[in-house]
């Protein structure tokens, strides 16, 4: 019976690590997407999304980034501490974000988190597909 109930163990473990890998690559997949999407003049807008696990976050950064690299990394080390079950959050609070999302701009006239949240499934599924193949 005891290598029964370690076989039990093993399973549960490496599935509860599997869940937390799709998890965080999940959310990292979504929200690259969503900062490499947003339009672009002096980086400012794409520096400003802000990754937070529990809370939202509030205020704005002082941060340009035009390529976009900076702020996906940060969105990287915090979607890494994320665990299942937990609430993460991504959020742009610049006073503008929000006419950007709706077609003020003619670089993303349709938005970044609305053409995002519309492939979540399709992000989810290859995440899935990634993980079972080892990727």
């Amino acid at each position: 019976m005891a290598g029964f109930a370690q076989s039990v163990s093993a399973f549960s473990a490496a599935t509860k690590a599997r869940m937390q890998a799709a998890v965080r690559k999940i959310a990292l997949s979504a929200f690259a997407e969503v900062i490499l999407m947003s339009p672009v003049d002096t980086g400012r807008f794409r520096g400003n999304w802000q990754v937070a696990i529990g809370n939202v976050p509030t205020g704005t950064l002082e941060i340009d980034d035009k390529e976009g690299t900076a702020t996906v990394s940060r969105a990287q080390a915090e979607a890494m501490q994320l665990t299942p079950g937990e609430s993460i959050f991504l959020i742009n609070n610049l006073p503008y974000a929000r006419a950007l999302e709706y077609g003020h701009s003619d670089q993303a006239p349709r938005g970044m988190v609305r053409i995002t949240v519309q492939r979540w499934q399709t992000i989810a599924d290859e995440v899935a597909r990634q993980l079972r193949e080892g990727l």
